[in-house]
């Protein structure tokens, strides 16, 4: 786990946006796309060449194999035909990172599927049976307070809490719906004090004005928020600022 003077920022890479050689050189982790919503050989070679140059940790960043919905809307899929799918994006993924030399830091689950993962019990128990043969040595990324969090601690999975940098939140800590107009903080300064605010005092202000307790490890910028590299930027600096070390 991170020190309170070690704040790790994340983006969502490999993704179509074709931005990730900017966002790089001011974020500490990455998760790439692995074929379910976005993804193939080509792009994430392209992504993790650019993370190891930057020295990024990688993560895979699987997800229901939705590409026409980009993951975002719950699947009706059998449990059979998502565990072939799941164990198809990492195979994948790890088979490219060994041709790389590089190592898998971390595994977040992109989207619908993260968010399921969040609030369903049978779900999040299906999901941490298929993916914990992929992480004897890495982390998965999780939300605070959620039940893919206790489902991991239960089977002696590692975990980093990731909070998100810029999205709003709800009083029960689920993200605000994208859906809503409100769902994006696209400000960099609304996002700085929004992550800052997580770091020095561990809660997060919702959407209707609460502070509510959160714990988080790593902060996620979306990569493809119409300002991220502006934002990445502006928070790799002025983070800095503070005292802390981004890594």
């Amino acid at each position: 786990m991170y020190s309170k003077m070690i704040v790790d920022i994340n983006c969502d890479v490999g993704e179509g946006i074709e931005n990730e050689h900017l966002l790089m050189p001011y974020i500490s982790s990455c998760n790439i796309a692995c074929g379910g919503h976005f993804g193939n050989v080509k792009s994430i070679d392209k992504t993790i060449k650019l993370a190891k140059e930057n020295k990024v940790k990688i993560g895979a960043h699987p997800s229901f194999p939705d590409k026409e919905n980009f993951g975002r809307l719950l699947m009706q899929i059998s449990d059979e035909d998502l565990k072939k799918s799941i164990q198809n994006q990492m195979n994948l993924f790890l088979e490219r990172l060994s041709l790389f030399d590089a190592k898998l830091h971390h595994i977040k689950p992109h989207g619908a599927l993260y968010n399921a993962i969040a609030v369903n019990e049978k779900l999040a128990i299906f999901f941490a049976d298929v993916i914990k043969p992929y992480l004897k040595e890495t982390y998965l990324y999780v939300p605070y307070n959620s039940v893919i969090e206790r489902v991991a601690l239960k089977n002696n999975i590692k975990i980093m809490y990731e909070a998100f940098a810029d999205r709003n939140y709800n009083n029960d800590l689920s993200l605000v719906s994208r859906k809503q107009k409100n769902a994006l903080l696209v400000d960099k300064r609304a996002v700085l004090s929004h992550v800052l605010q997580m770091i020095k005092h561990q809660k997060v202000k919702t959407i209707s004005g609460l502070e509510i307790p959160i714990k988080s490890d790593t902060f996620c910028v979306h990569g493809d928020t119409e300002n991220a590299i502006e934002i990445v930027k502006f928070i790799h600096q002025e983070i800095q600022k503070e005292g802390f070390k981004i890594d």
